[in-house]
């Protein structure tokens, strides 16, 4: 006999992340979008006032998840082949649970690709936990209800607190003693453009991946220590020397646990500097003097060092 007892309200505390049938993925800090529309036909006939409207084809908006060190393997793996260049596609699910990490919905998509991700900013005296955004470009989307299973508790959760801010380290080609010192780097993203590719017979387009747009990078290091990049831009940006390609540098941003056990690295290739700005000068500051070097880069490479033990 079927119940016509409403189903109770709940409040989202935990999200998991399921990729090709392994739900063992991992669990996320928070997520956005992942919402269904669709456009307004509006037709108008003859001499008529009238205007008739219908429903024209869906849209699946993009979904964006937070996540940092709690996640599984195959995601990071997921993450390298985004920074490769190589379009692979995932089907899966977004499962919120309640604060008993029982399964209540479920956001089922086809398709999906990883249209950008942004690097947190990395700070030398901030020990707070930090999180990467990703945003994936989906095909299709279904709504379920939650299967009522229960996710694995605290999956990640130390994990995730390993990573934080300040444990970091940047190297780069010919300046490695200047970069011995740097204090902070600005947060950044990498985007990769999608096409949306209508054909006959299906309501919702086939999305397609483009180029990828590596950012410019910058960071930051007591003045004392910009002198060697000042000569640099100097040579190349003001006077205008020329090296050829080969003379662009290359470098890494290496992240680190709170036992500087090494979490990932982010090599980046054919870089060189674009800009240096002193910070603000203050006279009753007792703060050090920063200078801002800017780096321009051709690509950029994701390297998961070693799985984080999740409990």
């Amino acid at each position: 006999m079927a119940s016509n007892q409403q189903p109770r309200t709940y409040a989202a505390a935990h999200f998991a992340l399921e990729l090709d049938g392994k739900k063992d993925v991992g669990l996320f800090r928070s997520i956005e979008g992942g919402g269904v529309k669709a456009d307004v036909m509006t037709y108008q006939q003859g001499a008529h006032y009238d205007k008739w409207r219908s429903i024209g084809k869906p849209k699946f908006e993009d979904i964006k998840v937070q996540v940092g060190m709690a996640m599984s393997e195959p995601f990071y793996a997921w993450i390298s082949k985004f920074f490769d260049g190589i379009p692979d596609r995932k089907n899966g699910a977004i499962v919120a649970a309640d604060f008993y990490y029982k399964e209540r919905a479920r956001r089922e998509f086809t398709n999906a690709m990883i249209k950008e991700m942004t690097f947190p900013k990395l700070d030398a005296t901030d020990d707070k936990a930090v999180y990467m955004s990703v945003a994936l470009a989906v095909e299709g989307i279904v709504f379920k209800k939650g299967e009522g299973t229960e996710l694995q508790q605290n999956k990640g959760h130390n994990a995730q607190k390993l990573w934080t801010a300040r444990n970091f380290r940047l190297s780069l080609d010919g300046f490695e003693q200047a970069c011995k010192r740097v204090v902070k780097i600005d947060s950044f993203t990498i985007k990769q453009n999608i096409l949306e590719y209508h054909q006959g017979g299906f309501r919702a387009p086939t999305k397609m991946p483009s180029q990828i747009d590596f950012p410019t990078v910058s960071f930051y290091l007591p003045e004392a220590d910009a002198a060697p990049f000042m000569k640099r831009f100097t040579e190349r940006g003001i006077n205008g020397e020329r090296r050829g390609h080969a003379a662009q540098k290359a470098g890494m941003i290496q992240t680190f646990d709170t036992e500087k056990k090494e979490l990932f690295t982010l090599e980046f290739f054919e870089a060189d500097i674009v800009g240096v700005t002193p910070d603000k000068s203050d006279a009753g500051s007792e703060d050090f003097k920063l200078v801002k070097i800017d780096l321009f880069t051709e690509k950029m490479k994701f390297t998961y060092a070693s799985p984080p033990e999740l409990v």
